[in-house]
């Protein structure tokens, strides 16, 4: 990841950045979104499909299941797992209706204490997908803003640029430019002059490494970090079946597979910041699925149990069959659930970087 200073904020140009038909593997991933329809997938991890995630290696035997994430595979550490914006703009809505408000307010106190910059507050999204978070804060804070928006998937960071929010709350105006690069080895140096790190959806696949370097570098720089919907490890559905808790820890388990801290990652984090003199403040963010949310339901049911039987393949059988009636009741309008998430926002000592 590259270690300069950001730019001065352009005038109202997004940088060039690889479209979809420049990414790598662009049109095969397009023609295997087509192919492989709404309810499963077979591919490279290059691939991308219409699920819950990137694409993983599959086999003939896993069917319609898609698989959450497959984060955790870095054996070609160059070659991002590429995350499908399908799925991405399927759980937005329900990812804005879960974030914390109530984090914002101590939020806001700290930014309007910063000093005024000629480009207004500086923003790095890490991991940032297609910009969800951007669209959805940038226009909740006051003030110019620029955004510095980080993934290793150039494809990802296409739509993010095109699609980001140009006026903050008060009428102001925001600007964006895109970084490709492992947000994993994120620098102090890479933070120089940032207000905010920004996160969705991402603590949970880091490992207490990584954690503990992002911490280390917010503290370094002074500034806040807000880390919105890690997984929290629990999930209620209505109605209840035999099969839900047992579902529900081997896909707990297969979030920790290969050193990610699945639903754990959020007390790792808050320990990692406190531990840099941080004051932290943690916010349930559940997502609460129903009737009118049955799509993005269905997709999550998929990718939910497909990383359960991943890791407990004896499951197979009996879980094909607790797809199977969980998909019916989603379609007649009679699945609620609720799937839990926890924001962190850690209010690092500000430095001479950023006060």
């Amino acid at each position: 990841m590259s270690t300069r200073k950001p730019p001065a904020p352009a005038a109202s140009v997004i940088p060039a950045q690889p479209g979809p038909q420049d990414a790598p593997d662009a049109v095969a991933a397009t023609d295997a979104v087509a192919a492989a329809g709404a309810t499963g997938a077979t591919g490279s991890a290059s691939t991308v499909v219409p699920g819950a995630g990137p694409a993983g290696r599959w086999s003939a035997a896993e069917g319609a299941t898609v698989r959450l994430r497959e984060a955790a595979v870095r054996e070609q550490p160059d070659d991002p797992p590429r995350y499908a914006p399908e799925w991405l703009r399927l759980r937005e809505p329900a990812d804005a209706a879960a974030r914390a408000h109530d984090l914002l307010d101590p939020l806001r106190i700290r930014l309007a204490n910063l000093p005024r910059r000629a480009g207004g507050l500086v923003v790095h999204d890490v991991g940032c997908g297609t910009g969800s978070m951007g669209r959805w804060l940038a226009p909740l804070l006051d003030g110019a803003q620029h955004w510095v928006l980080h993934d290793r998937d150039p494809y990802l960071l296409h739509f993010a640029a095109v699609a980001a929010p140009r006026t903050a709350a008060d009428g102001s105006r925001v600007t964006v430019e895109t970084r490709r690069g492992d947000l994993a080895r994120l620098t102090p140096d890479a933070l120089t002059g940032a207000a905010l790190v920004t996160a969705s959806a991402l603590l949970d696949v880091l490992t207490t490494e990584e954690v503990g370097n992002l911490a280390a570098a917010c503290a370094a720089a002074g500034c806040p970090a807000l880390l919105t919907l890690s997984v929290a490890g629990r999930v209620d559905l209505d109605p209840a079946h035999p099969l839900d808790a047992e579902i529900t820890e081997a896909f707990n388990d297969h979030q920790r597979r290969t050193g990610m801290l699945g639903p754990d990652a959020v007390t790792a984090a808050a320990e990692a910041f406190a531990g840099h003199g941080a004051t932290v403040r943690t916010h349930p963010s559940p997502w609460r699925l129903g009737p009118d949310e049955a799509e993005l339901t269905a997709q999550w049911l998929r990718g939910w149990i497909g990383a359960a039987v991943e890791q407990r393949p004896d499951l197979r059988e009996r879980a094909a069959r607790y797809l199977d009636e969980r998909l019916a009741a989603c379609a007649a309008g009679q699945l609620r659930v609720v799937v839990h998430h926890t924001d962190l926002l850690a209010l690092c000592r500000p430095t001479g970087g950023t006060s």
